[in-house]
C-alpha cells in the first residue's frame, strides 16, 4: 500500500507533466500563428546575371483572407540593409541601400491580396546573398528567408551537317561539363571546347560525330547550379530541339542534395 508521501509525490509529478504539456501546446499554437503565415515558392532561386528575377514571398493560401487591409512589406538583405519597403499603400524608400535604387519593386495590386514578391531588375553578382521578406497586417504577419544565388546560363543552338551535330552556347558560369547521350541513355563520345569570353564566363562548342537522321540525342550542359538538357531530333532538313533547365537546391538537415525543377524553359527552334 502506497504511503501518503508516495501519493503526494506521484500527484506532483503528474501535475508537472500536465502543466508542461499545456505550456508546450500554448507555445506551439502561438508560434504557428505568428510565423507560419508567410512563405515562398522558392527559397533558393538561381538568377541569371543581367536578367530580371522575381523573389517569391506571399501569405500562405490556407491563412489568407480575400484582402489583408492595410499591409506593410519589408525586404532586407543581410549585408546591405533595406532593399525595398512598402507602407501605407506606397513605396517607403528612405534608407534604401543605394545598390537597389531603381532596381527593386513590389506590385501594389498583388500586395493587397497577400503577394509581396519582389522584382529585382538586371541581377548583379553582388545581389547574391540572404534576403528576408516580412509582411505585416492586422490579419496576417510573418517573415521568410530567401537565399539568392547567381549564375550565367544560355540556351544552346544546334546545327547538323555532314553527319556532324553541334551544340553551341554563348555564356555559362560557373564553367560547365558537357555530356551527350543517345535516345537509349548511353553516353557518347564528343569533343567540347571552351572560350573564356570574360573572367569566369565561358562560351562552348560541342561536336558529336556520326549523328544520324531521324535519331534523337541529348546534350547535357551542367555546373553546380544549373543543368540544361537539350533534346535534339535530326530530320532531313535540320534539327528540332527543346531545352529544359533545372536548378540545384542547397542541402538541408534532411536531404544532402537534390535537384528541384524551379522552372522548365521550353525553347523550340528549327535550323535549316
Amino acid at each position: 500500500m502506497a504511503t501518503v508521501g508516495q501519493i503526494i509525490f506521484f500527484t506532483l509529478v503528474t501535475l508537472n507533466v500536465l502543466l508542461a504539456a499545456f505550456i508546450i501546446l500554448i507555445l506551439t499554437l502561438a508560434f504557428s500563428k505568428s510565423t507560419s503565415k508567410v512563405v515562398s515558392s522558392n527559397t533558393k532561386p538561381v538568377a541569371n546575371l543581367g536578367e530580371d528575377q522575381i523573389l517569391s514571398c506571399y501569405v500562405s493560401a490556407e491563412s489568407q483572407p480575400n484582402r489583408l487591409g492595410e499591409v506593410s512589406v519589408s525586404w532586407e538583405k543581410t549585408d546591405l540593409g533595406t532593399v525595398y519597403r512598402y507602407e501605407n499603400r506606397a513605396p517607403a524608400l528612405d534608407g534604401q541601400a543605394s545598390a537597389f535604387k531603381g532596381r527593386a519593386q513590389v506590385f501594389p495590386d498583388a500586395v493587397a491580396i497577400g503577394n509581396a514578391s519582389l522584382l529585382l531588375r538586371s541581377v548583379r553578382s553582388s545581389d547574391e546573398g540572404e534576403y528576408t521578406c516580412t509582411i505585416r497586417s492586422s490579419v496576417a504577419h510573418g517573415t521568410v528567408s530567401i537565399q539568392l544565388r547567381t549564375a550565367v546560363f544560355s540556351v544552346p543552338t544546334l546545327k547538323f551537317s555532314n553527319s556532324i551535330l553541334t551544340s553551341e552556347a554563348s555564356s555559362w558560369f560557373p564553367k560547365p561539363d558537357v555530356t551527350w547521350l543517345n535516345q537509349t541513355g548511353n553516353e557518347l563520345n564528343a569533343n567540347t571546347s571552351f572560350t573564356e569570353r570574360s573572367p569566369g564566363i565561358y562560351s562552348l562548342l560541342s561536336t558529336l560525330q556520326s549523328a544520324k537522321v531521324s535519331e534523337t540525342y541529348s546534350c547535357r550542359i551542367e555546373n553546380s547550379l544549373v543543368v540544361a538538357v537539350t533534346e535534339a531530333t535530326i530530320s532531313g532538313s535540320g534539327v528540332l530541339g527543346r531545352t529544359f533547365f533545372t536548378f540545384s537546391v542547397a542541402s538541408t538537415q534532411l536531404v544532402s542534395f537534390y535537384l528541384n525543377i524551379i522552372t522548365s524553359v521550353l525553347c523550340m527552334f528549327y535550323v535549316v
